[in-house]
């Protein structure tokens, strides 16, 4: 069943949900899965991102939201000047990705203290996005719900040491999905929960000894 956000859209700067809003949010969810406040973005457009990004303001409102601008915030018309006095260097280029959606863009972030990541996904409408893909692994992820994901070698018992200590926190898991590239190697784990984990909570999970990063991802509705 589809609800009113769903058949009137957000509320946001225009002039399009799809081209604006949902790109609000998918900048938001790549700072938010950097982790820190990011310094360098080089954003890859394909698609009908890539074909009108400019006149739709599709560049200025994954912009605002790398920058940490909500897509009712009324500076993401000046974002592309605000990124330049807020210390965030910019590179936009169109690129041909088959299969992708069309409404699809690949944003490389580099964070101040030098952590980077590649964040995948796509505008699906209304506002929605869909995050496809974190650096090398495939996933499947919209950000409606709070998350915690690991990257971790591929081995028994890690599900089991990770939920252990949310359980201990009492954090409930509303759904869990795993993407490996190859049996016995790293795979990549996201729990998408009901509340944030506290960072004692993910400090423990990063802590673990077949844990190579671990980190929490707010909500972003």
């Amino acid at each position: 069943m589809r609800g009113v956000f769903d058949i009137v859209g957000p509320v946001m700067i225009g002039p399009s949900s799809s081209h604006t809003a949902g790109a609000v949010r998918l900048g938001l969810m790549a700072r938010a899965i950097l982790g820190e406040e990011p310094v360098r973005a080089g954003i890859q457009l394909t698609g009908s991102f890539a074909r009108t990004y400019r006149g739709h303001g599709t560049d200025k409102a994954l912009t605002a939201g790398i920058l940490g601008f909500m897509p009712d915030d009324v500076r993401i018309r000046e974002a592309l000047s605000l990124a330049t006095s807020m210390g965030l260097e910019l590179a936009f280029q169109k690129v041909d990705i088959p299969d992708a959606p069309p409404n699809t863009a690949v944003i490389h972030l580099t964070g101040a203290e030098g952590r980077t990541v590649k964040v995948q996904g796509a505008s699906v409408g209304g506002g929605n996005i869909r995050i496809t893909g974190i650096d090398r692994f495939a996933v499947d992820l919209t950000g409606e719900l709070p998350a915690l994901i690991t990257i971790h070698r591929d081995q028994p018992g890690v599900m089991m040491r990770v939920t252990s200590i949310l359980a201990a926190e009492g954090l409930n898991i509303a759904f869990m999905r795993l993407s490996r590239q190859r049996r016995g190697e790293m795979a990549m784990m996201i729990l998408e929960l009901d509340e944030l984990p506290s960072r004692a909570a993910v400090t423990a999970c990063r802590d673990l000894d077949v844990v190579e990063q671990a980190f929490a991802v707010p909500s972003i509705e």
